[in-house]
C-alpha cells in the first residue's frame, strides 16, 4: 500500500510503498479516506522522537483518521465490514500510522461516525478535538469565566473556542488582525487579540482587570500568567510549568489529550448537530502527503488534512 513514511532515520518523509497488515484478534482494517496532521507528525519528521519512543522502520505518520471498515479480525464485535469509523492512534510505539491507504487498528480504538458526518470532518477532530476538550474540562470554565486561548487559530484552539463558548465563557482568542481574528470570532470568540504586539495592552482593553483562566497552546507563559487575576488557572498543552508560570497565586494544569471513542464519538454528535465547526485550512491527495507537513506551519487557520482517493 501507499503511505507517507519515514524509511530511515534522517530520510525525510516521503510517500512510498509499504507492507500492508493482516487484521489479528480484536483489531479491524480500515480502507483510510481521510487523516490530519498534528504537531506531534512534525516532531517525527523532524527527528525529535527517536530516542525518546519505540519505533520500527518504515514510520507511518500520523494519528487521526476515518475510513471504511475492510476486514474485521477474531473477537471484534459491534463493528462490520463497510462501517464507517474514525480513531486515533494511541500506540506508544511508532510504526504503521494512518496517512496511508489502509491502517490496522484494535477495535476498542474507533467509534462509528455519525449519520451526515464526512470521514473528512470525522477524521479533524480527532487528537485536536478531544484535546481542546481535556483543556476546557481542566480548567472547568462556565459562564462566569474570561477565557485567553493563546494559540486559538491551530486545530486545538479553533475547537477550544467553541467548546468553551458553548459554556458560556467570554472568550478572548490570540490572532493576528485580519482574516486570523475574522476566523476566531466566527468560531464565537467575543474578542481577537493581537499578540504580536503588546498583547497585555490588547487583552486589558476588552478585559481590564485580567482574565480568569488562560488555555496556553502557544506563547509565552509567563506573559500568560501574568494577565491572570489572582486565584486564576492556566491549563499548557505545550508543558508550562508552575515555575514558568511565576506566580504562586495561579494553578498551572499540564494537559494531555486523553483519547476515547466515546469523548470523540460526542464531539463528532456535535459536528452532525451542527453545534462544532471543523475548521479545515487545506486538504492534501496522499500522493502530496508530504506538502501537508509544509502547510501545518504556514500560519494555517484550522486543520490540515489528507484524503486517500
Amino acid at each position: 500500500m501507499r503511505a507517507l513514511a519515514i524509511r530511515e532515520r534522517g530520510a525525510a518523509p516521503a510517500v512510498s510503498d509499504v507492507e500492508a497488515v493482516t487484521p489479528g484478534r480484536g483489531e479491524l482494517r480500515v480502507a483510510v479516506e481521510a487523516a490530519s496532521v498534528n504537531g506531534f507528525d512534525l516532531a517525527v519528521a523532524a527527528g525529535f522522537v527517536w530516542d525518546a519512543m519505540p519505533h520500527t522502520f518504515p514510520v507511518v505518520l500520523g494519528r487521526d483518521f476515518a475510513g471504511t471498515v475492510q476486514a474485521v479480525g477474531a473477537d471484534v464485535e459491534g463493528v462490520h465490514t463497510g462501517d464507517l469509523v474514525a480513531g486515533v492512534l494511541t500506540a506508544l510505539e511508532l510504526g504503521s500510522g494512518p496517512i496511508a491507504e489502509q491502517i490496522v487498528v484494535p477495535a476498542a480504538a474507533v467509534t462509528a461516525v455519525p449519520a451526515g458526518v464526512s470521514a473528512a470532518l470525522a477524521a479533524a477532530v480527532g487528537l485536536a478535538g478531544i484535546t481542546a476538550l481535556d483543556a476546557v474540562d481542566a480548567l472547568n470554565v462556565g459562564d462566569e469565566d474570561v477565557l485567553l486561548i493563546s494559540g486559538a487559530t491551530g486545530g486545538v484552539g479553533a475547537f477550544a473556542v467553541q467548546i468553551a463558548a458553548a459554556r458560556g465563557a467570554r472568550v478572548l482568542a490570540t490572532a493576528r488582525p485580519g482574516a486570523a481574528s475574522e476566523f476566531v470570532r466566527r468560531l464565537g470568540a467575543e474578542a481577537a487579540v493581537d499578540y504580536t504586539g503588546d498583547l497585555a495592552a490588547a487583552v486589558h482593553a476588552v478585559a481590564p482587570e485580567g482574565v480568569t483562566t488562560v488555555l496556553h497552546a502557544a506563547g509565552d507563559p509567563t506573559v500568560l500568567a501574568g494577565l491572570l487575576m489572582a486565584g486564576g488557572r492556566l491549563a499548557s498543552i505545550v508543558g508550562a510549568t508552575t515555575e514558568q508560570a511565576g506566580r504562586a497565586d495561579v494553578t498551572v494544569a499540564g494537559v494531555m489529550g486523553s483519547f476515547t471513542p466515546d469523548k470523540l464519538h460526542g464531539l463528532l454528535e456535535q459536528v452532525g448537530a451542527g453545534t462544532l465547526t471543523v475548521p479545515v485550512a487545506a486538504t492534501h491527495p496522499l500522493a502530496d502527503a508530504a506538502a501537508a507537513l509544509t502547510s501545518f506551519g504556514a500560519g494555517k487557520l484550522g486543520k490540515i488534512m489528507v484524503t486517500v482517493p
